[in-house]
């Protein structure tokens, strides 16, 4: 088992095992901490704003440099505000992982060696020339973790402050606050049409393939929910709903990681060769993707290739970001609680035999148990900034509300998702592909490849003029 397998696994199967063990509590799994982090940054930057201030002498970034002179003098000027923010996330991430039982004592030491790192990969990526050798963060932050991990063996207490999914569901619900309310409204629609199309082909190619090459059908079912939702937590919660074998799950998660960081360079590369626009190409990666980090991964980096392009790349830099969380989130995720339910119902009606002596119990709560809830957070986020945006004409929008709300709340979600990228590289060993078999592999490629074409299909000619309304 890789020890991204482990490391998700654990964090995943609390929320995923069952109505039986779910906890129902608003502060009782990451998904919901996710989003009242995510919600109490945006209040906080809301009431900064309402009041003549802003969050930006806290939201702190690296600037543009040219010399390594430079990139230093920028980071000692402001190292006050680099010790704010890190013990601002240290307080929010902590209370949160203690509240679930976590050690703080093996959270806080792993988490500041991961800010720091973090900060080292800001500084490189606002390098003036950084853009000329595709130096962007999120793909930096994912080299070097993957290097660092398969070179070098990282002791056990380090894997505490490496919350993948908590760190890119707190980016997700921050993100919420730079998309309007309208635009969910017009591109949703779209946005579940196509993750049904996308969800139900790339199911049915990975099960049927898995059951030609002889595999079990419980196990089969666990890589299709994998492929079709893209998500370890999918893998997870259908494994949990027809009483998989633990192996059988912690294979497919590890298929659903290989696969997704292979997408995270190989997306945005034949992109850009195609020459998508950011919105189209957002959109391919929503629907071809293997889980929610490594998509935004790819989106952001073509968001910033298109933002030192000028002009090469058509849309607009954000829209990348935005039309992946829209095919995603609202499109794709909220298929793990459907897909939970109906496997349960089949295990039961139809799978249930005398081997295993267990009955899956199908029940309607099965749907609200696997449903995402960090997805709520989105939405909230969006309606806020909605209303706040509605109190303004467009020009006093983009002239007050981006500089002094928006754009901090949009660092710090970068912030959150360098955190999730370094953490992917760092918990993931590719030589663990190698004893995941061929049959399950080969089975799980099947689908990879149905899901690549199909989305691309969909996203560049099929509902093109959707997407591309993002990127005006």
């Amino acid at each position: 088992m890789s020890d991204a397998t482990q490391v998700l696994q654990g964090k995943a199967r609390a929320q995923a095992a069952g109505p039986r063990s779910a906890r129902w509590g608003v502060f009782s799994n990451e998904d919901w901490w996710s989003v009242w982090i995510g919600l109490l940054v945006i209040v906080v930057a809301w009431a900064l704003f309402a009041s003549g201030g802003s969050l930006k002498w806290l939201a702190v970034a690296p600037a543009k440099w040219k010399t390594l002179a430079d990139a230093w003098q920028g980071v000692a000027s402001h190292w006050p505000n680099y010790l704010a923010l890190f013990a601002a996330f240290a307080l929010l991430f902590g209370t949160g992982l203690a509240v679930l039982g976590h050690s703080l004592s093996r959270f806080l030491p792993s988490f500041l060696i991961l800010f720091i790192v973090s900060l080292l990969i800001f500084n490189a990526s606002a390098w003036t020339e950084a853009s000329r050798y595709n130096l962007e963060a999120p793909l930096l932050a994912l080299a070097l973790g993957l290097v660092v991990s398969n070179t070098v063996r990282l002791p056990e207490w380090f894997q505490s402050g490496l919350r993948v999914e908590f760190y890119i569901k707190v980016g997700i619900v921050l993100l919420g606050a730079t998309l309007p309310l309208t635009l969910l409204f017009w591109a949703g629609p779209v946005a579940v049409g196509q993750a049904t199309i996308v969800s139900l082909a790339t199911f049915f190619s990975i099960f049927f393939a898995g059951k030609a090459l002889g595999l079990d059908k419980r196990f089969a079912a666990v890589l299709g929910v994998g492929g079709a939702v893209c998500g370890v937590s999918a893998a997870i919660a259908s494994g949990g709903a027809v009483r998989a074998r633990r192996e059988d799950t912690s294979v497919a998660i590890t298929l659903v990681v290989v696969w997704a960081i292979v997408m995270i360079f190989v997306l945005p590369f034949v992109s850009r060769a195609l020459g998508l626009s950011t919105a189209v190409a957002g959109a391919w990666i929503g629907t071809s993707e293997f889980a929610d980090a490594a998509g935004v991964a790819a989106a952001q980096a073509y968001g910033d290739a298109a933002r030192n392009a000028g002009g090469a790349i058509a849309g607009a830099p954000d829209a990348a970001v935005q039309a992946f969380t829209l095919m995603k989130v609202v499109g794709r995720d909220i298929w793990i609680g459907i897909w939970a339910f109906v496997l349960a119902w089949v295990a039961t009606t139809r799978w249930n035999t005398s081997e295993t002596g267990v009955q899956a119990k199908a029940d309607a709560r099965e749907i609200w148990a696997r449903f995402p809830k960090f997805v709520f957070g989105f939405v909230l986020a969006s309606a806020l900034v909605t209303w706040i945006a509605s109190h303004y004409s467009l020009a006093d929008y983009r002239k007050v509300v981006t500089p002094d709300l928006v754009a901090p709340i949009s660092t710090l979600r970068t912030w959150a998702f360098t955190f999730c990228f370094l953490s992917i590289g760092l918990t993931t060993r590719l030589r663990s592909l190698a004893s995941t078999g061929w049959r399950p592999l080969l089975a799980f490629t099947a689908g990879v490849v149905v899901n690549v074409i199909i989305g691309y299909v969909l996203s560049v000619h099929v509902f093109a003029d959707y997407w591309n309304g993002l990127g005006g």
